[in-house]
Parts: C-alpha cells; sequence; structure tokens
C-alpha cells in the first residue's frame, strides 16, 4: 500500500491558484481510481479575513502562506518530476532535492482552515500600530486625537490615549472609528 503524504511546493507568487488548477488538471486526466492515483488532491490554503474598504467593513479570502501550494500524493520519481515540470512550480519544500511530508498536526490544522464547510472565525485585519498616532473620526471622540495603546482584533477593537481635560484617558473604540497619521 502506498502512503499518500502532504507537500508543499513553493510556487511563483501570484500563481498559486494556477498551479492549483493545472495539478487538478492532471488528477482529473489520470484514469486511475481516486483511491488508486498517486496524486489525489492540491489545495491553496485561505482564510476569511475582514479588511476596510472604503470605511466598511468587507470579508475577504486570503492566502495562508503566499506563494505555496499543498499537494497530496505519494513522492515517487515520476510523481516528483510530474509535479515540478508544472508551469510555475519553483520546487518542493524540503532539503536538498527531497521533498519533506508535512506533519499530520500542520496538515490537520491547514485543512480545518482550508475546508470551507469548516466554521473557522473571521479573523479582523487592525490596520493599527501600538505607538500610532490616530484621529478619531466618529463617535463621542470624534476630531479628537491619540495614541494607540492597545490592539484587540479578537473584539475589533483598539484601546487608544486621548487627552481629556489635560490628562491621558484610555477610551476603546471600534477600529472603524480611526483613521491613521
Amino acid at each position: 500500500m502506498l502512503e499518500h503524504r502532504w507537500y508543499a511546493i513553493q510556487t511563483t507568487s501570484g500563481h498559486e491558484n494556477k498551479v492549483q488548477r493545472l495539478i487538478q488538471r492532471k488528477i482529473d486526466m489520470d484514469p486511475a481510481q481516486p483511491e488508486d492515483r498517486l496524486i489525489r488532491q492540491a489545495l491553496v490554503p485561505t482564510q476569511q479575513v475582514v479588511e476596510i474598504k472604503n470605511g466598511k467593513k468587507v470579508t475577504v479570502e486570503r492566502k495562508i502562506f503566499p506563494g505555496y501550494v499543498l499537494v497530496e500524493m505519494v513522492a515517487s520519481q515520476d510523481t516528483l518530476h510530474e509535479i515540478n515540470a508544472i508551469q510555475g512550480v519553483i520546487k518542493f519544500v524540503g532539503k536538498d532535492k527531497d521533498p519533506m511530508p508535512l506533519r499530520d498536526d500542520e496538515v490537520r490544522r491547514l485543512l480545518g482552515q482550508a475546508d470551507p464547510a469548516d466554521e473557522t472565525p473571521v479573523r479582523e485585519e487592525i490596520p493599527f500600530l501600538v505607538g500610532q498616532a490616530v484621529a478619531i473620526t466618529e463617535g463621542p471622540f470624534a476630531d479628537f486625537n491619540g495614541t494607540v495603546e492597545e490592539i484587540l482584533p479578537d473584539k475589533g477593537k483598539v484601546r487608544v490615549s486621548v487627552s481629556l481635560f489635560g490628562r491621558p484617558t484610555s477610551v476603546e473604540l471600534d477600529y472603524l472609528q480611526l483613521r491613521g497619521y
């Protein structure tokens, strides 16, 4: 019985989806039964993140590992040659010319994030850094300036220090209420 393992392939930047489609085409053209195929599947692991576009929260899909594609296959001279011959593939990740399979715990974690049926929480990308000067654009502190003290990504909030009556005061605001300098 041949052992199928997951391997990471380095690809030309921005061509991950193209490489994945080309590998999938090779898999689909293989006349063997799915369980007997040497190359089973290829993935570009992604996750949902929230970004701000035109002042609105937008959920977008972002690649977890830009420049890489994961492939489940039996590592043989033929399969390695077949994958390396695909346009956009740079090399397998590994030592020297030997590809290194991914650890099972890594694969389970990545497949959990890459599987659309899995309800992984949407991560909010907060575009501020601790110590950054910001202007408050809405809410009760609109038109105040402050400094980012803490970023709370799980809440989608930012703790900002503003000067009220000459004293520094910490306020917790939604990051959409802020504009960076």
